[in-house]
């Protein structure tokens, strides 16, 4: 394991392209684990200066630093199920953004998403399930209903529209997060990720050309 400095400077397209590497590394078996070591964990002590922020799914399965190959300080991550944006995860990217500066947001999400999964079911059945899960296929369904008017009904293909639709959300709903973006401060890559080989695969940005 190595230990990095902090990137904060890096650019919203050199910190894609940094997420980019080491997730190739991670699909190849190379993996370098940068900045897991005392020495990265005693320079973090006054401070942080992540480069990226992810907002991806509650998902086990998408361990976001593991599948970047990132270390201690790297990424600020929120997670909800279906990455459903919510007053306490917009306010966290917002802080992300405005207070640490972090040039690049992540819209996470992956093949065979249990949430995803639930809203379309709850679509063709019309049957709600209880609890506040049902705040969440509440929130998934205007994907579901997006996909559809294009002709997309399986899972898969529903969750890079619920990315894509997420990305569009994210950036109606903040205009701090917005501001970022039109000053170039910021941008946003929405990315799905594919459980079987590792990929993460860029499928709609804003800002980051």
């Amino acid at each position: 394991m190595r230990s990095e400095s902090t990137t904060q400077s890096l650019s919203p397209k050199e910190a894609w392209e940094k997420l980019s590497a080491g997730n190739l590394r991670f699909v190849n078996e190379e993996t370098e684990h940068p900045n897991q070591d005392s020495a990265r964990r005693q320079s973090l002590i006054s401070g942080q200066e992540p480069f990226a922020v992810i907002f991806g799914c509650s998902d086990s399965r998408l361990a976001a630093e593991i599948i970047f190959d990132v270390g201690l300080g790297d990424m600020f991550v929120v997670r909800t199920a279906g990455h459903v944006i919510d007053p306490a995860s917009l306010g966290s990217l917002e802080f992300a953004v405005d207070e640490l500066n972090v040039p690049l947001i992540v819209i996470l999400g992956h093949n065979s998403c249990g949430a995803v999964t639930s809203a379309i079911k709850v679509k063709e059945s019309g049957d709600m399930p209880k609890g506040f899960v049902r705040d969440l296929v509440e929130h998934i369904t205007p994907s579901v209903l997006a996909a559809e008017r294009k002709g997309i009904t399986d899972v898969n293909g529903t969750v890079v529209e619920h990315v894509k639709q997420t990305t569009d959300r994210l950036v109606d709903l903040s205009t701090i997060i917005a501001h970022a973006i039109e000053e170039g401060r910021t941008a946003v890559a929405g990315v799905a990720y594919h459980l079987d080989d590792g990929r993460a695969q860029l499928v709609s940005s804003l800002g980051l050309d």
